[in-house]
């Protein structure tokens, strides 16, 4: 489904990605780890489009999208979340998810004075939809409330849900522990998998809970200096001498 080919991203003189590659296949949950600093989110920004590479390329379901803009590669299903949820404060929950369908009418402005009847059919159908989806991350209770004021744990629920309000295909999750109570994360853990194995989504996850990349993630790829470290099954990638020193902070070869 995705693949980034030799990207080399630099920011002025510092060298944020090395030579880095990745192939993510469909219907996987690709767990992406590595200390602070690795490159990880500058990864994710260069194949949602934040960023253009210095070099190399990424290709999306058999399209080069290296120069696409963000909105293009949305288009095309790729979706991300952020390790700090970016909702419409002032908006309610409600209508954060509304905010986020693609293709609506009603953005257009002639469409709601030449087309007033399909605006509003088209903006119930959403409205359908959004509740469908808040019924599904458990947020049915706080649907009238500003997004600025729900708790940090709700706020991931509410990111997660806005993937669904899209045509996704691969979504990039950023840290969706990060914050997160223990009840709360399970929560977010058991939608990732419903979205997974029922729906077919993909997913790349970036975090730091080791206990959820074991959960959910194969397979799993460390990172570290801007490239690829090591790849495969959690317990191999967890248990290399490489990752143990560069993320982990352990000798090669500590008891485990």
């Amino acid at each position: 489904m995705l693949s980034c080919e030799k990207l080399t991203k630099f920011f002025g003189p510092f060298q944020a990605m090395n030579d880095c590659s990745i192939s993510v296949g469909a219907n996987s949950i690709t767990g992406l780890i590595g200390p602070n600093g690795a490159g990880k989110t500058t990864l994710f920004n260069l194949i949602a489009g934040a960023h253009r590479p210095t070099s190399g390329k990424i290709v999306f379901l058999g399209e080069d999208i290296s120069d696409l803009a963000p909105n293009q590669r949305f288009a095309r299903g790729l979706v991300r979340t952020f390790q700090i949820p970016h909702e419409f404060h002032h908006l309610t929950v409600l209508e954060n998810l509304m905010m986020v369908a693609p293709h609506q009418p009603g953005e257009r402005f002639l469409s709601n004075w030449l087309s007033p009847m399909t605006t509003r059919r088209a903006e119930r159908q959403t409205r359908d939809k959004a509740r469908d989806v808040l019924e599904f991350i458990e947020l049915t209770h706080i649907a009238s409330q500003p997004a600025g004021l729900i708790s940090g744990g709700q706020k991931k629920l509410l990111e997660l849900g806005r993937t669904m309000m899209t045509d996704a295909k691969l979504v990039l999750l950023d840290e969706p522990a990060a914050g997160v109570n223990r009840t709360l994360l399970r929560k977010i853990e058991q939608k990732i998998e419903y979205l997974h194995d029922k729906l077919g989504y993909t997913f790349i996850l970036i975090e730091h809970d080791m206990e959820m990349i074991e959960r959910l993630c194969q397979p799993v790829i460390c990172m570290a200096e801007g490239k690829v470290l090591i790849e495969g099954d959690f317990r191999t990638v967890r248990s290399d001498p490489q990752v143990l020193e560069a993320y982990l902070g352990e000798r090669a070869g500590a008891k485990q």
